[in-house]
């Protein structure tokens, strides 16, 4: 699948959500998972000496909002080839068009189906 001791940073700023996507995050085997509260909270940490080997991110976040975070990472040299999954309830079409615009690699909608959320991680970070 991929190497072991990948770095999963998930962006939300709820700690339920948060601790929902890590419990289905379990699956994988030797993964670290790293929190971030919003989009700000995220580039602090992906500025940090840990690689960051996938983001997943809520749109709807107080102080910079998913959008905002994957047009930074894009924009960013060393940043801009980790892949991004959006999770939010923001199910508008436009939404998710915009989200993958801006650069997202997947779009998830939530409640969370987490045999989907595997098979997206497993096919973005297949070698």
């Amino acid at each position: 699948m991929f190497t072991s001791n990948a770095k999963f940073l998930i962006v939300e700023d709820s700690p339920t959500m948060r601790q929902l996507i890590a419990f289905s995050l379990k699956r994988f085997q030797n993964i670290e998972i790293i929190e971030a509260v919003d989009g700000l909270d995220a580039l602090r940490k992906l500025a940090g000496p840990e690689k960051i080997d996938l983001i997943l991110t809520d749109i709807n976040m107080p102080v910079m909002d998913g959008l905002k975070l994957v047009s930074m990472v894009r924009q960013n040299a060393q940043l801009k080839t980790i892949p991004i999954i959006i999770i939010t309830t923001a199910g508008a079409e436009e939404d998710r068009e915009r989200g993958l615009a801006l650069g997202a690699n997947a779009y998830i909608a939530k409640p969370i189906q987490t045999s989907h959320l595997i098979k997206t991680i497993s096919e973005l970070l297949a070698v």
